[in-house]
């Protein structure tokens, strides 16, 4: 099986101590997956709880196979031909794409570090680039997906000479804006979150987290996709079982603590790339408005995506979510100027010092009003994370979803 070892991360004193005394020191395991084959590179981050197939649909439509590398003997390993529909979703250049996609630490077959403090998204961005040194990959596009787009945002500012492009599927900036709306909607599924003792009383309640009702009823033949997925659903999490509970408390401890600074964003605007802020409108996980602002501190080098889908927006709007990783590429090749690459106002090209002045009053504002109640809050937050926060996407995607 393809591994790839990270050097342990020492966060603390007792963590170098504790390296020195166990068989901890040894470093962690990424479990990766490549598929394709050609110049242009692709490494895509899932969210909480994901594994690396739960990129399914964005692997085949980039490279036209669902197959990984792995799959194929040495000795009947395919020749890619340039006109074959399966030589990428993009068609991009005749000469294909790779893509690469793993599991995050802390998740599936990759290795779950017990303490906390091993699972920030600077460390996971770590783990990426360690990925990507391990496959002689110098620079590649980066596409992450809820967490996976912090830990993308990270390694973009950390190393922004490797980036090519920067795709952020249903970001937030971490902390407080990954607590979902409280409405009545959210406090009915979370009720029923917590009530869930069964697979089946599980999937039931994932599906109405992951995506839209108009979606869920949509009719395939003479079933819905809510009937098609319930099975899918119930089938993955009794054959999988859920995530460990260290690997979860870790992941979630990477989502709450994850910040942007202000020299992390300006490395992101100023290394070059363009970048594709993609989001579902309906998301109940990770609210719109705080990808918007995202995408809006990016100017001019962002191009926000709004599209009528949920969370999984990845699943649930394929085609025009392929169709915009698509463009981000060839854009990208073609070197196009971030003035014409962006949708957002002339005016809101740049995040001049008045505005980011404002934004910040704003933040700090909202952030002083969260303090108050913080330690409540973040037991909530855990609680309400399983839930919305990237529950588990194992079990999501088959090819004729």
């Amino acid at each position: 099986m393809p591994f790839c070892e990270v050097p342990k991360q020492q966060t603390s004193l007792d963590d170098a101590v504790d390296a020195a005394s166990s068989s901890s020191s040894k470093g962690i395991k990424i479990f990766y997956k490549t598929y394709g084959h050609g110049p242009t590179k692709v490494l895509l981050i899932i969210g909480l709880a994901g594994t690396h197939d739960s990129w399914g649909p964005q692997i085949k439509g980039l490279t036209g196979t669902e197959r990984s590398n792995d799959d194929y003997d040495d000795d009947r390993m395919r020749t890619v031909d340039p006109n074959s529909s399966d030589n990428g979703g993009c068609g991009y250049g005749g000469n294909g794409i790779q893509v690469c996609a793993f599991d995050n630490r802390g998740m599936g077959r990759s290795s779950v570090p017990t303490k906390k403090s091993e699972y920030t998204t600077k460390i996971m961005a770590k783990d990426a680039i360690a990925l990507m040194d391990h496959l002689g990959w110098r620079k590649a596009h980066i596409f992450g997906h809820s967490m996976g787009a912090m830990i993308a945002c990270k390694l973009a500012a950390m190393v922004p000479d490797r980036v090519l492009s920067l795709a952020l599927l249903n970001v937030t900036g971490g902390g407080f804006e990954c607590l979902p709306k409280l409405d009545s909607r959210t406090i009915s599924v979370a009720i029923r979150f917590l009530k869930a003792k069964t697979p089946e009383q599980r999937a039931a309640v994932d599906l109405d987290t992951h995506y839209t009702k108009e979606y869920l009823d949509e009719h395939v033949g003479s079933s819905t996709r809510r009937a098609i997925l319930y099975q899918e659903y119930v089938k993955g999490i009794s054959s999988t079982g859920m995530q460990s509970s260290y690997g979860f408390d870790g992941q979630v401890n990477a989502c709450w603590t994850h910040k942007m600074t202000r020299t992390e964003i300006e490395l992101i605007r100023s290394a070059g790339f363009l970048v594709s802020v993609i989001h579902g409108r309906h998301d109940i996980i990770a609210q719109i408005y705080y990808a918007r602002r995202l995408a809006k501190k990016l100017q001019p080098v962002a191009r926000l995506v709004d599209l009528h889908g949920g969370h999984l927006v990845s699943h649930e709007r394929t085609e025009e979510v392929n169709q915009a990783l698509c463009d981000l590429i060839s854009a990208s090749e073609k070197k196009m100027s971030p003035h014409v690459w962006t949708n957002f106002p002339k005016e809101s090209s740049r995040w001049s010092e008045k505005g980011s002045l404002l934004g910040k009053t704003r933040v700090e504002g909202e952030t002083d009003n969260i303090c108050s109640t913080v330690c409540v809050i973040e037991k909530l937050h855990l609680s309400i994370s399983y839930v919305f926060g990237f529950i588990d996407l194992r079990p999501l995607w088959r090819g004729s979803m």
